[in-house]
């Protein structure tokens, strides 16, 4: 059986009917301990000190967290929860890396606190296949 491409692009399922956002998603196999898939939605941030909720938009998302683009930058460690505003679902996450800045806005690492397989809506095939 012949490796798979460093690059392979595999289909994602929807985990709900027609409603799911996958908007064209892929899935990149890229050697990453979990596979990641390329979606772009809108989500919320909940950071401790700040009265209001940040946007953010997804750039990458897997199970153990995300690929974020946001206006302001956070500090690397700061610990917060997103809120995906289509399913209304909330998670503990920390920003694992110093954002970088880039024309769309800062790219904000985060990692979740716990694996969430059903957060972004989407099925994430194993990694065996």
């Amino acid at each position: 059986m012949k490796p798979p491409e460093r690059h392979s692009k595999i289909p994602l399922k929807p985990v709900k009917g027609d409603d799911a956002p996958l908007r064209a998603a892929t899935l990149l196999d890229d050697r990453r301990r979990h596979l990641r898939a390329m979606l772009r939605m809108p989500v919320l941030l909940h950071v401790n000190g700040k009265p209001e909720s940040l946007k953010a938009m997804t750039v990458a998302v897997s199970e153990v967290g995300a690929m974020l683009v946001v206006a302001d930058s956070l500090p690397e460690g700061t610990r917060l929860v997103v809120e995906n505003p289509r399913s209304q679902k909330r998670l503990g996450a920390t920003v694992t890396r110093v954002p970088q800045k880039t024309a769309e806005g800062f790219l904000l690492p985060v990692e979740f606190a716990e694996r969430a397989s059903a957060f972004w809506d989407v099925i994430f095939p194993s990694s065996g296949a």
